[in-house]
């Protein structure tokens, strides 16, 4: 077992065999940037040859950029069984790599193809000929590799005879329909790398028994040194192996040395998500919202009287912190450790106050992040704190095919002061109005970079809505929540919140 693992990215090939993803040319340009650059893949594949005119000229963008900045050749495309078509296509962008698609199962290749082994092999020596004439490095993917070996295991056997003197750089080995276990994995890749030892192997695994990350390490532990993963599991179906999880777990529980730089795996799953449209899990390891956040108020105490509930596993590895969410399971250590985050003092009489406010909240399945700490504890405790801006009255109308308005009365520095707005759409008009009151004052609204409205699962038409807002302030991300029947509202009661947070750091007297 090779200490030194190779990490190859398919998140920009097989992931975007996901449902509904489809990866703009620009967008394939950031990710593979960002992959090669900031999170040091070893290996990333960017495209299926000859999709269309617009994954050419991704290709052929990245690829230039990849040559200027030294990552020439760790750049690969899949490519067919196709003589000269995929080869040319790839010599077209700029590529050095072709990833030649077999048919690793006797099955496939009767039934799909209609051929025999011999007259498949025949078909790819005669690609693989001309793609080395073309200077390509070649490797090849043994489609279906799984159930072939299950099945057939002399077909298998009988293909990487025919091609174990091809002069391919990499044989890669998918369980395409992830159907393997990690003893499967284990029995199987060991049995290929001892009957050939001079060859090199990749393992590629997909997700659909959730063993993906397991089968890894079994992989590795069978001698195999290249492994194939996606960003946030991305792929068809239940996905491929997450990048993420495999880096760690091989670090962490393999001790194999990785190029990795774990710190950049949070902000390329952003980056990937955004792109994709596909939610992360809020439970998804590593990378989801919730898994550096302590709940229950007995890990938020033993957190602070001696790290007792943290693990190697933490948060500053990926440049992220701990958290501790505030709700019914809360108690006095979970309120003091975001007190402590907020730099905020409170008595003990006052803390039990504002925790038993939290956990009311909390029974009635509201979300409570630290950003509404301080809300809370202004409500609790009649504070003035971050009640510099207050909403007193506010009317907005919309109506079809007409521009929504609306009319508010505020109090700033203790002053009322009154302004109306037309905007596409009632939030719109808020937004308007508010801004008239707060330019008089110097203020600029932060930049809105992303607006999520939703309500409780299996909610009705008369549940609460939940607004959340993301705000860009002086290139800090914060997030603020408004809570509301009415969702315009919601949002309405979200911005004052920015405001707020934003008057009480810039130290203006409160009302």
């Amino acid at each position: 077992m090779a200490d030194k693992l190779i990490i190859f990215d398919t998140t920009l090939r097989d992931g975007e065999q996901t449902q509904g993803v489809s990866f703009t040319p620009a967008e394939k340009v950031s990710i593979a940037k960002a992959l090669l650059q900031n999170l040091r893949v070893d290996r990333i594949e960017v495209a299926s040859a000859r999709v269309s005119q617009g994954e050419k000229e991704a290709v052929k963008s990245i690829n230039e950029w990849a040559k200027h900045e030294g990552f020439e050749g760790r750049t690969e495309v899949l490519g067919f069984v196709d003589h000269t078509k995929s080869v040319d296509w790839i010599c077209d962008t700029g590529g050095k790599v072709i990833n030649l698609l077999t048919k690793g199962s006797e099955k496939h290749c009767r039934e799909q193809l209609g051929k025999t082994l011999e007259q498949h092999t025949a078909d790819i020596l005669q690609t693989i000929s001309y793609a080395r004439e073309k200077g390509l490095n070649v490797n090849v993917y043994l489609e279906d590799w799984s159930n072939g070996y299950r099945d057939n295991p002399a077909y298998v056997f009988g293909l990487m005879d025919n091609l174990r003197h091809a002069g391919i750089e990499h044989f890669m080995l998918p369980d395409t329909l992830g159907v393997l276990s990690p003893d499967e994995v284990y029995a199987s890749l060991s049995d290929m790398c001892s009957r050939y030892p001079e060859l090199q192997f990749d393992f590629h695994p997909h997700n659909d028994y959730g063993l993906a990350t397991a089968n890894v390490m079994a992989a590795v532990r069978a001698g195999i040194n290249n492994i194939h993963c996606t960003i946030n599991c991305l792929g068809e179906r239940a996905g491929n192996a997450s990048l993420a999880e495999v880096a760690v777990v091989l670090r962490d529980k393999m001790h194999m040395r990785l190029a990795i730089d774990e710190s950049h795996i949070v902000a390329l799953s952003n980056m990937v998500e955004t792109f994709s449209g596909k939610r992360v899990a809020a439970n998804a390891p590593i990378i989801g919202a919730d898994v550096f956040t302590q709940t229950a108020g007995i890990h938020a105490d033993g957190d602070q009287k001696g790290g007792l509930y943290k693990s190697k596993l933490g948060p500053e590895r990926f440049s992220r912190t701990h958290s501790y969410a505030l709700g019914k399971m809360s108690g006095k250590a979970s309120l003091k450790k975001n007190l402590e985050q907020l730099e905020l003092e409170l008595s003990e009489e006052d803390q039990k106050k504002v925790l038993d406010q939290i956990v009311r909240l909390g029974d009635s399945k509201q979300t409570i992040t630290s950003d509404d700490l301080p809300f809370i504890i202004a409500d609790v405790l009649a504070s003035k704190d971050y009640q510099h801006l207050k909403l007193l009255n506010c009317s907005i109308t919309s109506g079809f095919n007409l521009e929504s308005t609306a009319s508010i009365r505020v109090n700033l520095n203790g002053k009322d002061h009154v302004a109306s707005g037309i905007g596409n759409g009632g939030f719109d008009a808020f937004i308007h109005a508010i801004e008239k009151v707060m330019t008089g004052f110097g203020f600029s609204l932060p930049d809105l970079l992303d607006y999520e409205v939703r309500i409780p699962k299996g909610g009705h038409t008369n549940a609460l809505t939940e607004c959340v807002i993301t705000w860009s302030c002086s290139g800090e991300i914060r997030k603020t929540r408004g809570v509301h029947a009415n969702q315009v509202f919601a949002a309405v009661l979200a911005t004052l919140r920015i405001i707020n947070m934003r008057l009480h750091e810039m130290n203006v007297p409160p009302l």
